[in-house]
């Protein structure tokens, strides 16, 4: 199919559904501006470069005291209630969340105590930058496609509040320089939002999304252009984006058998206007078959692409294809097809 282990395809898994929860206190760009003034003034730097540049209005927090743990177990308790899933019969839930509140233990744990699960029900998180839940949903698909489980649920949670917050603290510093706006530009884009899946054995659902199977790649050697924690996200924008184009081209280059160019729907991991154009045009995709969230959400990580699909799964018809994809800073990038 492909070169090594980068293809995979699936034979009996299904999507029942996928939802998406939005945090409530939207912050405009403006009111960064607003908050960053006299850093600008200072460095004669242009207001309004979040909305210029990244293409990015608005972005939502959580109000104080409400995580992001919180959050994706109520995303998680809604898929399950469409998906008509109880919550007794899970076998695995994965949380793909990058925010951290803690090492140890995992934040799984508190999900699947909020969510009731059962102790039969495996618990784990997986971290792997903007592209964690594609690879949670790939490791589900593989345990149901093997018989070890029936039900998986795949869950984000993400709040930008606490690393927004610090990053303006920083900018407005007096010693801050034109570097340190640069470097950091890229914190004040991210969202917060939360986004749940339920997958299932197909031959046990067949309303469900058949989930087809899709290639990956890594290009590791860049794994250093973005590096964050819970106050801090350092980012080489334009490498990281000259790069990440780079590795989806590679990886369109080696798709195989697979016929994507033209797909009913393609949901990207939502970054900005200059990512989404990129991959638009470096792939030959028809631009209005790429819906964005960004704009009024911001980059909410791995919790991005499903609430993009989860915004427009009403729009899709029985047999559209979508094809789900993304660039994950380390850098790894992954395509996965959704049957629907």
């Amino acid at each position: 199919m492909t070169d090594s282990n980068a293809g995979y395809r699936y034979t009996n898994t299904a999507m029942l559904s996928v939802t998406a929860l939005e945090a409530p206190v939207i912050v405009t760009s403006e009111q960064i501006d607003e908050e960053l003034s006299d850093t600008f003034r200072r460095l004669r730097l242009r207001r309004g470069m979040l909305q210029r540049i990244a293409g990015i209005r608005e972005r939502r927090w959580w109000p104080e005291g409400f995580s992001f743990a919180d959050a994706a177990a109520m995303a998680g308790a809604k898929a399950l209630s469409e998906a008509g899933v109880d919550a007794r019969d899970v076998g695995l839930l994965v949380n793909t969340s990058v925010s951290r509140a803690h090492l140890e233990p995992s934040t799984a744990v508190a999900i699947h105590h909020s969510l009731g699960l059962p102790q039969s029900a495996l618990n784990f998180d997986i971290a792997n930058a903007c592209l964690g839940f594609v690879n949670g949903i790939q490791v589900a698909a593989n345990m149901i496609d093997a018989g070890q489980i029936r039900y998986a649920l795949v869950v984000a949670g993400e709040s930008s509040r606490q690393a927004q917050q610090a990053t303006i603290d920083r900018l407005r510093r007096p010693e801050t320089t034109r570097e340190d706006v640069r470097d950091q530009f890229a914190t004040l884009t991210l969202g917060s939002g939360a986004a749940a899946m339920v997958l299932a054995a197909a031959d046990e659902h067949t309303d469900g999304h058949r989930l087809v199977g899709g290639v990956s790649r890594a290009a590791t050697q860049h794994h250093q252009l973005c590096v964050g924690d819970d106050t801090t996200m350092r980012t080489d924008a334009k490498g990281l984006l000259d790069a990440g184009l780079e590795l989806a081209e590679a990886t369109w280059a080696h798709v195989g058998p697979w016929d994507w160019q033209n797909m009913d729907l393609y949901v990207m991991h939502q970054v900005s206007v200059a990512h989404t154009q990129g991959v638009v045009d470096r792939l030959g995709l028809d631009p209005a078959r790429v819906p964005v969230t960004f704009p009024l959400l911001g980059n909410i990580g791995p919790a991005s692409l499903p609430l993009t699909l989860a915004h427009h799964a009403d729009s899709l018809n029985s047999g559209d294809r979508v094809l789900c994809m993304g660039v994950g800073s380390g850098l790894n990038t992954c395509a996965l097809e959704i049957v629907w």
